[in-house]
């Protein structure tokens, strides 16, 4: 089992990325839900997408990678 030390002195390396995203005044989070249903079976749930991304697309690399299907469901 690997161990880390994080020593507070050091400079914060998401210090660039922290400030990004606080300039543009909105942070976006995305969840990912994973649901054990029989066996070796499950359900994936992705939500919180920006609506900027093509899900179509997303959806079309992810299961040409995983060899699984899927479906975009639209959101109320």
């Amino acid at each position: 089992m690997p161990f880390f030390v994080v020593c507070c002195d050091e400079a914060d390396p998401f210090a660039d990325a922290n400030a990004e995203d606080s300039a543009r005044g909105q942070k976006s989070t995305s969840m990912v839900r994973i649901q054990q249903r029989n066996g070796r079976k499950s359900l994936t749930t992705v939500q919180g997408l920006k609506k900027e991304f093509s899900y179509n697309k997303i959806l079309k690399g992810l299961k040409k990678e995983f060899c699984c299907n899927g479906t975009v469901v639209p959101g109320p």
